[in-house]
């Protein structure tokens, strides 16, 4: 199978196969000329997606995600050459924005006015958000951006200043822990208790087109999730399944969902 038939094979529309085209273009940079390539950050759908491809081409070291920290959402994928174990440690830059009004600013207030400055979502990490600041992880061109031109956010004056990676503390994440039964480990039987919904509700959103599982849409109900699989909602934010246990005498499966609050 060629490339164009790979890419036309595992690419679901013209934007993944567009993706998935400068994905296999990086990885066969790294290999010719023997140096690191990245791309920007990609959100965890678009890193669902050049795993596949890198699945399909049989890659199974030599890359690593990395958005600056364990647990980051936002992460850029890096092709390493033999001699290089990591990305380079200015691959992902923190830029701290300070402000003075305590909760002044949300993550959506902070996104618009970065891209009001005419960045790309590629150039940007994630976006954590405190009381009193937020820090921002980038590309060292998109920070030194910020560190020149970004003075606010709406009417919220900002004072920003480069921080360590090392100093980057992220927030602590709030979660639920739910213990349940379901009848079986479909997707909608699983959705229901992960977001406190009826079997009807859940199995109406996977058929409407509002659920990812792993990142990737899927629209059947009847889909058999596994322990580890994360789910999403549109809405109401995403849920993982911890663990699957035994059966009950009637035949039940006990499940652990971890949602995401």
């Amino acid at each position: 199978m060629d490339k164009r038939e790979m890419l036309d094979r595992l690419a679901a529309n013209g934007d993944e196969r567009l993706l998935l085209g400068r994905v296999w273009d990086k990885y066969e940079q790294c290999r010719r000329r023997n140096l690191p390539e990245g791309t920007g950050f990609l959100s965890p759908a678009e890193q669902a997606v050049a795993q596949r491809l890198l699945n399909a081409l049989s890659v199974t070291e030599g890359y690593a995600f990395w958005g600056g920290y364990d647990g980051a959402q936002r992460r850029q994928l890096w092709f390493l050459p033999e001699w290089q174990e990591a990305p380079e440690e200015d691959a992902v830059r923190v830029v701290r924005a300070s402000f003075y009004e305590e909760d002044a600013l949300t993550h959506r207030d902070l996104l618009g006015s970065l891209m009001a400055l005419g960045l790309t979502r590629e150039t940007l990490g994630d976006i954590l958000v405190f009381p009193r600041w937020a820090d921002v992880l980038a590309t060292a061109p998109a920070a030194e951006l910020l560190l020149s031109d970004w003075t606010d956010a709406g009417r919220v004056r900002l004072h920003t200043a480069p921080l360590p990676l090392a100093q980057l503390t992220p927030p602590q994440e709030k979660t639920k822990e739910i213990r349940d039964t379901v009848s079986s480990l479909r997707l909608d039987s699983v959705l229901s208790v992960g977001f406190s919904l009826s079997r009807s509700k859940a199995a109406e959103a996977v058929t409407s087109g509002k659920v990812q599982v792993n990142w990737a849409d899927w629209q059947k109900p009847d889909r058999q999730v596994v322990q580890g699989d994360v789910l999403t909602l549109r809405g109401l934010g995403k849920c993982v399944l911890e663990e699957v246990g035994n059966q009950t005498k009637k035949g039940r499966v006990f499940i652990t969902v971890k949602r995401y609050l």
